[in-house]
């Protein structure tokens, strides 16, 4: 007994399936973005808390880059 296949349907499935994927896609990329966003305001508050460290490491940084932009006495 033949069967008839309607082909159409082939294509709007896979169609569909490329329109979710894309949308999964979009939707994990937003996501990442406010768990990214997320986790630098958790750091930023963290470091908040000891403001003394980040003028300590400011200044450690600061001095190093002078010495390496220093030019050798002739």
């Amino acid at each position: 007994m033949a069967r008839y296949v309607d082909d159409s349907q082939q294509y709007v499935s896979t169609a569909t399936k490329t329109r979710r994927q894309q949308e999964d896609q979009r939707r994990m990329a937003y996501r990442r973005a406010i768990e990214d966003f997320a986790e630098q305001r958790r750091l930023q508050q963290e470091l908040l808390d000891f403001p003394e460290l980040i003028a300590a490491n400011y200044l450690d940084a600061v001095r190093a880059a002078s010495r390496r932009n220093a030019r050798p006495a002739r």
